[in-house]
């Protein structure tokens, strides 16, 4: 292989790339057997089935036991919007969102006592082992599960307060800043870092996606006078949605 020259099995996938996305293998359509691949593009068993492994690593095909391998309903984005925290709105951005008109979101959550492991203590700026609140979160569209979410809060902060459990209480369903401003703690910046990786099996699982699938993580993390008072890692699929963000100018 010369330099700059592609990988037989890279060349083979992107020809059937090509084909799925013009059309010319349209969803549900079979893929051509792994013979078929060999013969028509002159290339070994090997390069035929890991031209497939591409494809399926993509989402853009998917096996089907004792089927075969068949091309994937290839979902129109749809966007899931940031807008930072809003101070006068009393509940969280995703219940804010879901007020207007067409909305058809619903969510569900579940906390629960757990300490710190390393990497979370160090966002939230204490010990490892120290005790947190931690709260997963499953919100769908339309009944399809959209977004996975889990958040920590330091007990230190919130334990033995009307606000320790997120979403009971009297302000239960509030937003972090409404919540902490309630034990006269001032929310007064928020950070966001987006990435992207391969979806973790129990995410992929509830997410409907299948293995290899790439989900985009957001971890988001408020501050009170430059002290972490919540962190929490959003989790999305990045083959149906979309992050935009929605900023105001200051």
């Amino acid at each position: 292989m010369t330099f700059g020259e592609q990988p037989a099995y890279l060349r083979v996938a992107g020809d059937l790339r090509k084909k799925i996305v013009d059309g010319s293998l349209p969803p549900h359509t079979r893929l051509p057997s792994q013979a078929r691949i060999r013969e028509e593009y002159g290339v070994s068993d090997t390069v035929a089935l890991e031209a497939r492994k591409v494809l399926m690593a993509e989402g853009l095909v998917e096996g089907r036991s004792g089927s075969g391998t068949y091309v994937r309903e290839r979902p129109v984005p749809r966007r899931v919007a940031r807008t930072g925290f809003r101070a006068s709105g009393g509940s969280t951005p995703f219940r804010q969102e879901q007020a207007a008109d067409g909305a058809r979101g619903t969510w569900e959550s579940r906390s629960e006592q757990a300490e710190a492991n390393g990497t979370i203590a160090e966002r939230l700026g204490i010990r490892t082992g120290d005790r947190v609140m931690c709260t997963k979160y499953v919100y769908r569209d339309a009944g399809e599960v959209m977004m996975l979410s889990t958040s920590w809060e330091p007990l230190a902060v919130t334990g033995r307060t009307p606000v320790m459990l997120p979403e009971e209480g009297p302000l239960g369903g509030c937003g972090v800043v409404e919540r902490m401003a309630a034990i006269d703690v001032v929310v007064d910046n928020v950070a966001e870092e987006v990435g992207a990786r391969p979806g973790l099996a129990e995410e992929l699982m509830s997410l409907g996606g299948v293995p290899g699938h790439v989900v985009i993580v957001v971890q988001r993390t408020y501050f009170a006078s430059g002290k972490p008072v919540e962190t929490a890692d959003v989790v999305v699929p990045a083959d149906r949605y979309r992050i935009a963000y929605h900023l105001p100018v200051r």
